[in-house]
């Protein structure tokens, strides 16, 4: 089943991350790694009031991919390693909801792609996903696809 795609207007939202450099073959490796280090900052050395309720999130900035690899956070920080303040962008995005097997997700990319390509509209920058809270009985996880647009 296609995902829904919808077009609305999203606020800018502070996040906790490790940047990087990549390439598409060692993302699969490297994304893990840079999450646990942004959770080993808010569990254990930030600031108090930092994370509260906040998702798991990958924001692609590029296709070489420059990524950022982190969590939703209520505000801005001093830097801590590698880890640093960022945020998603905020502006006019069409997003999707995956659910289903994460093997899927291209799934969801697949619809966004061709309701973009017959909109009025074309990407103007980044994209990103958003991890829902696992399902406590499938350990399912939802994940909200956004790609930031334009008018055409």
């Amino acid at each position: 089943m296609a995902a829904e795609v919808t077009l609305r207007t999203v606020e800018p939202t502070p996040t906790a991350v490790v940047a990087a450099v990549t390439t598409w073959e060692e993302f699969p490796s490297a994304w893990r790694p840079m999450l646990d280090e942004v959770w080993h900052f808010l569990r254990n050395e930030a600031p108090s009031g930092l994370y509260r309720n906040g998702h798991n999130i990958m924001l692609y900035k590029d296709a070489v991919p420059s990524v950022e690899i982190g969590v939703q956070v209520v505000g801005g920080f001093d830097s801590h390693g590698r880890v640093v303040a960022s945020s998603l962008p905020g502006g006019l995005v069409a997003t999707a909801t995956h659910t289903g097997p994460m093997a899927e997700l291209d799934l969801t990319y697949r619809a966004l792609d061709e309701w973009i390509s017959q909109s009025a509209y074309r990407r103007v920058g980044p994209h990103w996903e958003i991890y829902g809270d696992p399902d406590r009985s499938t350990g399912q996880v939802d994940v909200e696809v956004c790609w930031l647009l334009a008018a055409a």
